[in-house]
């Protein structure tokens, strides 16, 4: 049996676990090493790849500078959440404020020490995207569509560094960031409808809160289109193998989120929504395996 500290212990570690939200780290993890193997650098061996120190380093940062990331937009946004989201709220009050703020500074420097093993300009670069994300969650989060469009940006950062870093040019990669983009942007954007009932208690000047529901789900609806568009350009133009399977799936399920999103009226609703994007998200992550299996196979 555990004794009652031991019990404060693990809550306290599941509560610091929620507020950093490491579960989407993994994801963004995994994603930028299949990315690295599949997309960034698919003349390299899988082994060269997943042994670069480099990208290990610049994994390592980008995964600190997230976390960081999530604890100061928790800070700002407490009250906000105690309202959306009562529950996780809860959880995330074991662990003080205090604790937190120490928690994000440790991080973030953590980052910079891990990414000056790789450059200064990769330390510049992170330090860039740390004072982003503190302006994101501070001020740009409250004004409408600025901060839709940099938490979008901000999102894509971490893969932009990996693009940097192999310098790949290729059309089907910027037509791969349109697509992840644009699913970010509807994320965004169906998180500010879930969440409308704390932005306007506290004032935040979301697309929702400023012009209305109409009009935030006609926008919705067009990056939907554009999102569309992206996924049927890649799968009539690029070379991506099976993973036109995913693409295919996305498309079918971007058509079924337009039908509900213009018969949603309630947070659930919105809610349904919000889940169906990250799962084209998560799946199209891991569809990234499917491009070319057999020239995996002999690049081990």
């Amino acid at each position: 049996m555990l004794s009652r500290s031991q019990k404060h212990i693990i809550l306290k570690f599941f509560s610091m676990f929620s507020v950093v939200r490491g579960y989407n780290i993994l994801v963004v993890v995994i994603a930028q090493y299949l990315a690295s193997i599949y997309i960034f650098a698919p003349s390299k061996t899988i082994n060269s790849v997943l042994f670069d120190p480099n990208l290990l380093m610049l994994v390592l940062a980008s995964s600190a500078t997230i976390a960081a990331g999530y604890i100061i937009n928790n800070f700002y946004d407490s009250e906000k959440d105690l309202i959306n989201k009562p529950t996780k709220t809860m959880l995330d009050r074991l662990v003080s404020q205090n604790t937190k703020l120490s928690f994000y500074f440790v991080l973030n420097f953590s980052a910079l020490v891990v990414a000056s093993y790789v450059s200064f300009k990769a330390v510049i670069f992170f330090a860039l995207y740390i004072f982003a994300i503190w302006m994101y969650s501070h001020r740009l989060k409250k004004q409408p569509m600025t901060g839709n469009i940099v938490s979008a940006i901000l999102t894509v950062t971490p893969f932009f560094a990996i693009f940097i870093y192999y310098q790949n040019f290729e059309l089907v990669v910027f037509a791969h960031a349109i697509f992840l983009f644009l699913l970010v942007s509807m994320r965004e954007l169906t998180k500010d409808l879930e969440n409308i009932k704390g932005d306007l208690a506290l004032n935040y000047r979301t697309v929702p809160v400023v012009y209305g529901e109409r009009i935030s789900k006609l926008m919705l609806s067009v990056v939907a289109v554009l999102t569309i568009f992206t996924g049927i350009v890649l799968i009539l133009f690029f070379e991506i193998g099976l993973m036109y399977y995913f693409f295919y799936l996305s498309l079918m399920l971007l058509i079924i989120f337009l039908i509900i999103l213009w018969k949603s009226n309630k947070k659930t609703h919105y809610l349904l929504l919000h889940n169906i994007l990250k799962f084209i998200i998560v799946a199209g992550i891991f569809s990234i395996l499917l491009i070319d299996i057999s020239v995996v196979l002999n690049r081990i």
